[in-house]
Formats: C-alpha cells, sequence, structure tokens
C-alpha cells in the first residue's frame, strides 16, 4: 500500500489558543490526534503529551519487541492494535499522574484518537469524541463512537440525533484521558483497500462541517495535504466555533499490489483482433 498523508490545525475564530495537538509519523505508517482540556494552556499540555507518548511507546516497541504492554491484551486483536490501545493506557496514566501532582493542571484532560497502519490492516485507539472515518466507494463511514454523554444518550434512545446536534451537552465526555487513573480505549482494526481515504479530526471539525461536505473533499481534493487544509478551511467558513485539525490519509496500491501486477500484465499482454 502507497500512503499519501497530510495534517492541519488551527485554532478557530473564536477560542484565544488552540488546545489541538496532532504527529504523522511516517516512518511507522502512525497518525495520532488529540484535543486537550483544562483551560489556561493546560489542554495543550495534555494533548501534546497524549500525542507524544503514544508515538514514543509506538517507536519503542518497533525497535525492542520486549516493551510492556500496558492495560489488557486482547487475543482477538493483533500485536499491532493491542500495541496502539496499550499506547492509549500509558498515555492516560501520565496525563492523570501529571495533573495529580501539579495543582494548577487539576482537571487537564484530552481525547485521542490513533490509527496504525501496517501493510493492508488498519489498527485503530480511541478515547473521546475525536473521530476517525473512511471512506470507501464514496461512502463515509465513522469508525469511532463518540464517548459523549449526548452519545450515550442516543445509543439508549434517550435522544434522537438531531436532538443530540442541537444540546448544549455535546462538549461533555463520559470518558477521556486523565480524568480517571484508568481507561479503557476502544480499539479495532479494518482491511484497508486501494482507494481508501482515512479521516482524524477533532469536534471542532464536525460541529461545523456535514459528512456529505467532509464526503466531498475527500474524495475531490488532492493531495491529502491540501485536503486537510480545505476541511479546516471549511470549518472556518461556518464560524470556526472550536480548534479544528484534521489528518487525512489516502491509500494507493503499492508497486508490488494486485492493482499494479494486473495493469502491467494488462499493458503488456497480447491484444487479440
Amino acid at each position: 500500500m502507497g500512503i499519501d498523508a497530510g495534517g492541519h490545525t488551527d485554532r478557530g475564530l473564536v477560542r484565544q489558543s488552540n488546545e489541538d495537538a496532532y504527529q504523522i509519523e511516517k516512518s511507522l505508517d502512525l497518525f495520532v490526534l488529540s484535543d486537550g482540556m483544562g483551560g489556561q494552556a493546560h489542554g495543550e499540555i495534555a494533548s501534546k503529551l497524549a500525542v507524544e507518548t503514544v508515538v514514543a511507546h509506538c517507536r519503542e516497541a518497533q525497535n525492542n519487541r520486549a516493551t510492556p504492554l500496558f492495560g489488557e491484551s486482547r487475543p482477538d486483536l493483533s500485536e499491532c492494535t493491542n500495541r496502539l490501545a496499550s499506547a492509549v493506557t500509558l498515555a492516560n496514566r501520565r496525563i492523570f499522574d501529571m495533573a495529580s501532582a501539579h495543582a494548577d493542571l487539576c482537571g487537564m484532560g484530552a481525547t485521542i484518537v490513533a490509527i496504525w497502519i501496517s501493510g493492508d490492516r488498519l489498527s485503530l485507539a480511541h478515547v473521546g469524541d475525536s473521530r476517525a472515518y473512511l471512506l470507501r466507494g464514496g461512502m463515509l463511514e465513522q469508525l469511532t463512537a463518540d464517548h459523549s454523554l449526548v452519545a450515550e444518550h442516543v445509543r439508549r434512545g434517550i435522544m434522537t440525533p438531531q436532538e443530540a446536534e442541537a444540546s448544549q451537552l455535546q462538549s461533555v465526555l463520559v470518558k477521556a484521558l486523565g480524568f480517571d487513573e484508568k481507561v479503557e480505549a476502544d480499539a479495532d482494526e479494518q482491511i484497508l483497500l486501494a482507494g481508501d481515504t482515512l479521516l482524524l479530526c477533532s469536534d471542532g471539525l464536525t460541529r461545523m462541517v456535514t459528512d456529505p461536505e467532509i464526503a466531498s473533499t475527500l474524495m475531490t481534493v488532492e493531495p491529502a495535504q491540501a485536503a486537510a487544509q480545505r476541511l479546516v478551511e471549511l470549518a472556518n467558513d461556518y464560524g470556526g466555533q472550536d480548534n479544528i485539525t484534521a489528518i487525512v490519509v489516502k491509500v494507493a496500491p503499492g508497486s508490488n499490489g494486485i492493482l499494479s501486477r494486473l495493469r502491467l500484465w494488462s499493458k503488456h499482454s497480447p491484444r487479440s483482433a
């Protein structure tokens, strides 16, 4: 698989600072995004620590298979996915410990969403309401389930999706990094296909830009960096009420992929009369 990735972040038009953080680690095909909370720049500290911890833990594990896992390993998931969940567990511990050790950081927290691509397999882990999407065949699918109060109410039938979108409680999270000493990340994996596009984003994007507009942008704007920038621009065009961050990852067949071999065979095969 060939990977084209790009990311962009902006504080938006209302916030005084940007508490979002992200990192594209091309050497690992690892992509991490975090939205910090806490005010007075504490959210910036939490999101930066979350992203740096996840990347460092995954990098260490690549160099040393004996690197310990944090949290319980799930036998139904691959080593790579378990490692990503371990990285999120460690990030939670570090944010919680830092907030506990410094009274002025009390209440600091962050969301996290991370994907790790290995061959044609996608590993995914997340906590909070930052999202991961998959665009395939023109259809946009949300891969993550928000850990928010309104999302819980929708899942239980207490609220309709339309009521949730209009609710003043959208920002209330039921799970985030740093809130408790232990947190269980949602973890999953997918098989990727050539032509897939992945999006990681903070809620500053999804609260301002509709899913159809997101899908259209991902399908029509190239390369990935330009698509990420355009999505952030759209959120600002519609008011930019929060910090906005987007990572776009476009998957193309590698030089040894099946589609590439078929094209090569077709190019050199004799044509029938």
